[in-house]
């Protein structure tokens, strides 16, 4: 049997339609009960047959740190895809982000360990991966001696757990998606820029960043788990885009006027100094730090040449075709709230 963590996110609720179409009975693991009607949606996209696919997973609840709940969850289990995950890069955060991303992955590699599975996928980030060379790469050194933020931070000390377990006889993919493009989630990730987009958004930052279709995502994810590949780390990215570009391109599809004016750098550096100060004054939370202007900054771009040479066939979607797709999600499900 197959165990999905994180199975109402983004990730976990694309993933468990593309298992359930094949798949027998999934077992998925939640947080919270009312993010399960979000899947439901999900499947919704792609079939009219939500129930039947849905009816196939075995719903858990249970946290990553909560280890006799995780125990039961393994009964039986086969594979695993460990896709939950805390994503934050607000300082204050930090030992919060620890906690579920570091010792939570700890929790499901060592009973990855304790059960013999026989293959897990960890979902990390491009955020784990390092950041010297203008052109990153899987082998891209990470540099401890730079500044990184918390949520960096956080992935890449997962990493070194899932490798640990690599070390103690698990076999592990990791994939290192950039910004996922995808439908379903309009209050967090790129669901939410969607949505900033949407109301109006006036200025955008310099830089680029790197940006994948969810379907490819999932599409990597199973054919990896499927292949005799393991013990590697491979990075989706379908295009290096700027922020500029990307903001257009939603703006296009959203019929709204687009960000038509640069944040400066000044600006920037000036913003995160405030913020400090506000938090060490108000005690509000932190909303930018300097690591995270770095980020939003950075020239740097990604290969995806790995996954390509690695699953013959591959190819990832036009980042252009993602946005207008999510576009059209993202206007039916306002007007259905009207």
């Amino acid at each position: 049997m197959i165990l999905v963590t994180g199975g109402t996110g983004l990730v976990g609720s694309h993933l468990l339609y593309e298992l359930t179409k094949t798949e027998d009975h999934v077992r998925a693991i939640y947080r919270t009960a009312k993010k399960i009607e979000h899947v439901k949606n999900v499947f919704s996209y792609y079939t009219s047959s939500v129930e039947s696919q849905f009816s196939k997973i075995e719903w858990v609840e249970a946290e990553l740190n909560d280890i006799p709940k995780l125990e039961k969850a393994f009964e039986s289990i086969i594979y695993v895809y460990h896709c939950a995950a805390l994503i934050s890069f607000a300082p204050n955060d930090y030992h919060l982000l620890r906690q579920t991303n570091i010792m939570g992955t700890a929790n499901i590699v060592n009973l990855c360990i304790k059960n013999t599975i026989k293959k897990l996928c960890y979902v990390s980030s491009i955020q784990a991966i390092g950041e010297d060379d203008p052109f990153i790469n899987e082998d891209t050194p990470w540099n401890k001696d730079l500044r990184h933020n918390v949520y960096s931070i956080t992935k890449y000390g997962a990493e070194m757990e899932i490798w640990r377990g690599v070390q103690e006889g698990v076999p592990a993919v990791v994939v290192n998606p950039g910004i996922i493009i995808g439908s379903g989630y309009w209050k967090s990730g790129s669901g939410l820029l969607f949505k900033i987009v949407y109301k109006g958004m006036k200025r955008y930052t310099a830089g680029y960043a790197g940006y994948v279709d969810i379907a490819d995502v999932i599409k990597s994810m199973t054919q990896l788990m499927g292949s005799s590949i393991s013990n590697e780390r491979f990075i989706l990215v379908g295009e290096n885009l700027t922020f500029q570009d990307v903001t257009q391109q939603i703006a296009k599809g959203l019929k709204v006027p687009p960000p038509s004016k640069p944040v400066s750098k000044f600006a920037l550096q000036l913003g995160w100094r405030l913020d400090w100060l506000q938090h060490k004054i108000t005690g509000r939370k932190r909303r930018l730090s300097k690591a995270m202007v770095k980020t939003m900054t950075s020239s740097s771009q990604y290969s995806n040449e790995k996954i390509k040479s690695s699953l013959q066939g591959f190819k990832f979607r036009p980042i252009e075709s993602s946005i207008a797709e999510v576009c059209q999600r993202f206007l039916t499900s306002v007007s259905s709230r009207k």
